[in-house]
């Protein structure tokens, strides 16, 4: 499982993903949509709707991909638990 989280600096709702994911150990790769002149048009490839960040993108070993936008609790603690699930 490969995760990306694009991000903007001073956005709450991503310090609050890159921190939850963080906490329970889950690697993540994160781009700032700022600096990456490509990561904007990343993410409204994925859904022209996107407007905002945090954006996380997870690509699973089957290479089924998952993504949504902003803080989403559920979505972290689904990840959690497969990230544990993977490290037995």
């Amino acid at each position: 499982m490969h995760i990306t989280v694009y991000s903007s600096p001073g956005c709450m709702p991503c310090f609050g993903t890159k921190r939850a994911l963080t906490k329970h150990g889950v690697p993540f790769t994160e781009v700032d949509v700022t600096t990456d002149p490509s990561a904007v048009e990343q993410i409204t490839a994925l859904d022209p709707e996107y407007k905002s960040t945090p954006v996380v993108v997870v690509l699973f070993d089957d290479g089924t991909i998952d993504h949504w936008h902003g803080l989403r609790d559920n979505k972290l603690q689904a990840l959690a638990y497969l990230a544990a699930e993977a490290a037995v």
